[in-house]
């Protein structure tokens, strides 16, 4: 059977149906909910095998970017969210919804399994200072235990919409342990494989992180758009026969790990 997936939208985002595509196409059986129906009890979290937070301008991002989404799920299903991560569920969070994942402090997730989250890093406006729209290079990290790269050794090709990408850790000691942990599952670089500054690296994040996870793995949040580039007429230059490099893997990864909880 297909595991069921929920694409949770809010108002203001704008992605969740780009977002069920990939994961129907990933193999996962995908229903795009109001965050409304899940907070009134209409919909179980539990009832579902995947979570998807989808990218957009949630509540019109007015107090800062994902931050009234992430309070509002904090205070509302929170105990639910946790649960749903310790039972090693599947949860992806893309641009605005790895942004709420931040500001509830599920990611990076360090604080000890009894304590309430708490958020260690933000993704604050771009060092540029202007909203980047362009497409970018990937380089999933071996090291990292993340379920979403797992086994990937190619670059995901991809586009970044945002204005606030820029991730940045509470100090340089919680960015080193960042990287011994190995959380940093995604990383800006150029079309070498090379991290680079920009544009390969459109916002300034510390140490061209594009992507993070939690300890157990089972918790992505980046800020690219993999949900745009999942089939080969997608890559912006495939009319000359440029190709590859599809965002579809990382979903698929997803989807592959929760049909086998």
């Amino acid at each position: 059977m297909k595991p069921p997936i929920l694409i949770l939208r809010a108002a203001g985002t704008n992605r969740e149906g780009e977002a069920a595509w990939a994961c129907e196409l990933a193999g996962g059986d995908a229903q795009v909910v109001h965050v409304g129906q899940l907070i009134e009890g209409a919909v179980a979290l539990n009832d579902y095998r995947m979570l998807v937070l989808p990218g957009g301008f949630s509540f019109g991002d007015d107090l800062g970017a994902g931050k009234l989404w992430a309070t509002l799920l904090r205070h509302r299903v929170g105990d639910q969210l946790t649960a749903f991560i310790a039972a090693g569920r599947p949860v992806l969070g893309i641009c605005n919804g790895f942004q709420v994942l931040v500001k509830t402090g599920l990611l990076p997730g360090l604080q000890a399994a009894a304590a309430p989250p708490r958020q260690s890093v933000t993704l604050t406006r771009n060092s540029h200072g202007a909203f980047e729209c362009r497409w970018v290079h990937l380089r999933p990290e071996p090291q990292s235990p993340c379920i979403f790269t797992r086994g990937l050794d190619e670059l995901v090709y991809c586009p970044v919409a945002h204005g606030e990408g820029r991730l940045v850790a509470r100090d340089a000691e919680h960015l080193a342990d960042l990287e011994r942990r190995g959380l940093v599952a995604l990383r800006y670089v150029d079309r070498d494989g090379e991290r680079a500054g920009y544009p390969a690296n459109p916002n300034g994040s510390d140490a061209d992180i594009a992507g993070l996870c939690n300890p157990s793995g089972n918790v992505l949040g980046l800020m690219p758009h993999p949900e745009d580039h999942l089939i080969p007429e997608q890559h912006p230059r495939s009319s000359r026969g440029e190709g590859g490099e599809l965002g579809l893997a990382l979903i698929r990864n997803g989807v592959i790990h929760a049909g086998q909880l």
